[in-house]
Formats: structure tokens, sequence, C-alpha cells
């Protein structure tokens, strides 16, 4: 009788265990309210038993689509996706089982990604709160945008997965949702007048670093690759590999149209670096995904005082001028991507500025205009183009300013001039269309010019549109 019962058992748990092992898995990025891009071949991967073949429906054309799970029993395939719309239900089946992806739809897809400034929910941090923030989540339901979220996660080696869902747009989802993201998703939206998915890979503090992977890091010498838990106890955020293996690796491959970014206040110590690592970072990524140049749109980070981080230590290049600096360098150097500046809206005793509006649209106008290719509107900054000098007036010219440049009637009291012995001084200012004329009693034979090129500074000069220009210099002292 023993004998009898042990055997039974037996068949029980290889039943169960070969049912385990069957199973479908799918990611939880292909789960119901799902967005998938349109008009592209869209990936779709999850896991079965080992060299099971798996077909997989889609209801917009109703085709059958065969893939092969390797000896890991890992599968992917790519779907033909249609013009936005929907929605649409996807089934995967092994034979024995079979999944449904239910209430999809078909638009453009967005990842979004960076550090706290990214991170900060419509709802805001707790005691620091989002501008019109309460405005927004009570007005935000809306079927035709879709987010998903990307749990914190710092590891050693690459995740597969994490734990989240896809949300529909609505009072009870968008509190916790990305700020930056959500204004400019919702702006694309609106004037499109398409579903839009974004997808929030975003993690307060953490480095550009923790979002390479080795090989992107292996020209930069000063990176510490971690390799046991204890490398990865303390500031697991700030440490290289760390985000890119915990969260950034799970979405690696999903079909996307492009990228915005908010990330640069943990590398201003080091802002020598940031151009380089950026470059490094977004070509590298662009590989992964192996869908080309896809667009990179980024904020460059507002001015704060972060000379209170080294009140008995603080040094120049502290000056967070020096990454925005590198910022806006990197923005000429990086092949279809763009940056909106940030310079009015900066708050000098909090990191985290209020009105996540103003950078969340203008990485909207970025796409709008550069990878949608709508005009009529002003989508960039104005940026400095030339210095000329005649005598002791100096003339700076503006690229990107079609209507011209405006101070909306206030002094201008930013800039600042240099000679030959390199000691800056303010600088009258006398505004013109699209130029500055700048004068100093102390200055009589000018070289050089600053604007704002500080830690903690306010914009004074703006396009017509309202974007504001840049801090910069043309020294390289």
């Amino acid at each position: 009788m023993k004998n009898l019962i042990n055997g039974f058992v037996a068949i029980v748990c290889l039943i169960g265990s070969f049912q385990m092992n069957a199973a479908i898995k799918l990611p939880a990025l292909f789960s119901d309210n799902m967005m998938l891009q349109q008009q592209s071949n869209a990936p779709i991967w999850g896991w079965a038993d080992k060299n099971q073949t798996i077909k997989i429906q889609t209801s917009w054309d109703a085709k059958t689509y065969e893939v092969k799970a390797d000896k890991s029993g890992k599968w992917k395939i790519a779907l033909q996706t249609p013009a936005a719309g929907g929605p649409y239900e996807i089934s995967v089946s092994d034979g024995a089982e079979t999944k449904s992806i239910k209430n999809i739809l078909i638009g453009e897809v967005w990842l979004c990604s960076g550090q706290s400034n990214m991170e900060m929910p419509l709802k805001g941090f707790p005691g620091q709160p989002v501008l019109k923030g309460n405005e927004a989540v009570v007005h935000s339901k809306n079927n035709k945008i879709r987010f998903i979220t990307i749990p914190r996660a710092t590891v050693l080696t690459p995740n597969e997965d994490f734990v989240g869902q896809w949300n529909v747009a609505s009072a009870q989802t968008t509190g916790d949702f990305s700020a930056t993201a959500w204004y400019f998703g919702s702006l694309l939206q609106e004037v499109l007048d398409v579903p839009v998915g974004l997808i929030h890979v975003s993690y307060g503090g953490s480095s550009m670093e923790a979002w390479m992977n080795q090989e992107m890091l292996k020209d930069f010498k000063e990176a510490k690759i971690p390799t046991k838990k204890e490398d990865i106890a303390k500031d697991p955020n700030r440490v290289a590999t760390t985000l890119f293996n915990g969260m950034l690796s799970p979405v690696i491959g999903y079909g996307i149209k492009g990228c915005i970014w908010y990330q640069g206040e943990s590398n201003y110590e080091r802002a020598g670096q940031y151009k380089d690592l950026m470059k490094k970072m977004v070509s590298s990524w662009r590989g992964l995904w192996q869908q080309g140049d896809f667009p990179f749109y980024y904020c460059q980070i507002a001015p704060f005082n972060y000379a209170q981080f080294h009140p008995k230590d603080n040094k120049e290049e502290y000056n967070s001028a020096y990454l925005r600096e590198a910022q806006l360098k990197a923005s000429t150097e990086i092949p279809n991507a763009g940056m909106v500046v940030l310079m009015d809206i900066g708050e000098e005793n909090n990191i985290h500025p209020a009105d996540k509006e103003a950078g969340g649209s203008r990485l909207g106008y970025l796409a709008l205009n550069k990878t949608y290719g709508l005009t009529g509107f002003e989508f960039e900054s104005p940026v400095f183009k030339a210095l000329e000098i005649k005598g002791s007036i100096v003339t700076v010219a503006f690229d990107n300013a079609p209507n011209g440049i405006t101070s909306y009637g206030k002094e201008v009291i930013g800039f600042e001039i240099a000679g030959e012995n390199k000691v800056f001084y303010p600088a009258k200012a006398e505004l013109r269309r699209k130029s500055v004329l700048l004068s100093s009693p102390q200055v009589e034979k000018p070289v050089a010019v600053r604007y704002l090129f500080k830690d903690v500074a306010k914009a004074q000069i703006f396009s017509n549109g309202g974007l504001p220009v840049s801090s910069f210099r043309t020294d390289n002292w």
C-alpha cells in the first residue's frame, strides 16, 4: 500500500513538474493594456518548455506567427504592427496552453529614464510638490495613454523580468507616475491624436554609470565594476552597472519610437567626464535596441545650490554650470538628439524643481518637430553662435531664434566679460533682435564672455517662444 501511495505521489509530482516547466510565461511588459509601436516590427518574447513551438496570433490582422523556444526555453519574434489604433488582442499558445493579452493599443512608445527629476511623480515627493500636479491628475483620464513603471532594482547580473503592469491613464493611476514623462506623453497624445505608451525606468540619485554595463564602461577606468554584494551595499544607485542590470535590461529591445532622459545631478562633481559618458551610453543603448539612431531627447539640469553639499571643500569644478556645459556640448555631438534648457525653473534650495510641465512639454516640442515633422512653433532654445569684438564692445549672436530674443522688458545683468587677464566683470547688456551688445568700463579689450555661468542663476534671455538660453562661456579657462 505504501509503495502504491508513493507511486501515485511521484506521478502527481511528475505531472505538476511538467505543467510547471511547460507553462508559457510572458514578461510584465507583455500584459493587458500594453502599447506597441505602430507600423513597426515590434518584438515580443517569453519563456516556455525548451524547444517548444510557440504560436502567436494577432487580432489586428488575424496573422499567426510561429517561433521555437531555445534550449533554455526563451523565445522571441517580431510582430508586424499596423497604423495606430485598437484595442486588440494577442494570443500565445504552446498547443497545451493559451495566454491572451487584452486591451492592447498600437501607437507611439517612448522610453523615459533618468534620476529623481524623471522619477518625481505627479503627486510630488513628500513636502516637495509638483506645480499644478494635482490638477493634472484630476484631468488625466485618457484611454489613449498607457504607462508602466519598472520598480527599483540594483543587482550584479541582468534581470530578465520585473513585477509591474501597464496602466490606463486615470486619476487613480497617474498620481504615482513620472510627472516629466506624463507632460511629455500627454502633449504628444493630444497633438498627434494617436495612442501613446510610456515606459518609465528611473531611480532617484542615480549616476549615469549605473545605467551602463561593463562593456560600455571599459574605456572609463575610474568606473569601478561591482563583483559582489558588498560592492553595492552603499548607494547602489550610484554604482556602475547596477541599474542597467536591475531595471534597464528587462526592457531592452522592446519596440520604441525614442527615449527621453533627465539625469546629471549625481554627476555634477565629474562634469569633465559627462559628455563622453553620455555619448557612449546613448550609442550603446541604440546598439542594444537594434533600431538605429532612435531619437534621444534630454533635459539639461536646472540651476541649484550644489555648494551646500560641500560646506568645507567646495571647488570651482563643482559649479553645476560645468555639467550644463557638458550637456550642451553633447547635444551637438550625439546624432538625432536634442536638449531642453531649464534655466528658468531652478530653485536654489530644491534640487527637484516644482515646475515639471516645462521640461516635459519642451521635450514634447523637440519630438513633435524633430521626430514627427510638425512645424510652425519654436521647439529649441537659442544657442550661442558667434562672438564679434570691436574695441571695447562685444557682440554675442545667437542661433535658433527665428523670431528674435527677449528679456521680457527686464534688465539683463547675467553677462560677464574678461580681458586677457582672465578676470571677469559684470557687463552692461543691450539686446538686439538676435544678438546682445556687451561692454564694461573695467574691460577695455574684452576677449571672453560668460552668461549665467554659476551654480545658482535664473534665466534672463529667452526666444520669443519662451525658451530660455542655456548658461555658456566662450573661454576654456
